[in-house]
């Protein structure tokens, strides 16, 4: 887990340019992933419309991601198992583990995850934390909806998110609703 910094955005920065970074594109259903990685973690994963130039190396986590990535638009993956690194204060990391544990074709509400993190009143903050999150789809930030049942922001768009939850429900049994 990378540390916790008082001033993460600057920090994050220097921690990024201290270790050598690699990336590359990969296209999905739902538009190109743009995937970063240093030698052993995965740090994002960004959408695009278009790829990004790739590094010469593919690292290992890199051919690992994107193996999974494709098993998971494939159906055949319901979970992931990679070294991540996401970058993000103490409170998104507790959001983040929260929603690591919603698992393939369930969703959970805002509230709920707000509930875990100790208050409900906590809805606005867990909202902005999930929206920080720097590996969606692996962080399944996807699966949190609003407590109405409808969906809500998120960063690669409604689209997309709604996309997602479809594919899931697509390989989960027919009695469960996403949203």
């Amino acid at each position: 887990m990378v540390e916790l910094f008082k001033n993460p955005v600057s920090l994050v920065s220097d921690f990024f340019m201290k270790e050598k970074l690699f990336y590359t594109s990969i296209e999905t259903p739902i538009g190109f992933l743009n995937l970063v990685s240093d030698s052993d973690y995965l740090l994002t994963i960004a959408f695009s419309d278009s790829p990004d130039s790739s590094s010469q190396i593919l690292t290992p986590i890199l051919k690992e991601t994107i193996h999974q990535l494709n098993e998971y638009f494939s159906g055949k993956r319901k979970t992931f198992d990679l070294k991540i690194n996401a970058a993000g204060t103490e409170f998104q990391h507790k959001v983040w583990g929260y929603v690591k544990n919603i698992v393939f074709g369930k969703t959970a509400s805002y509230l709920e995850i707000a509930k875990q993190t100790g208050s409900e009143k906590n809805t606005r903050a867990v909202g902005l934390a999930n929206g920080k999150n720097p590996i969606p789809i692996i962080i399944p930030c996807h699966r949190i909806i609003g407590s109405n049942g409808k969906l809500t922001g998120y960063a690669g768009g409604l689209e997309r998110k709604r996309w997602l939850l479809q594919h899931e429900l697509k390989f989960t049994k027919p009695t469960n609703k996403l949203f």
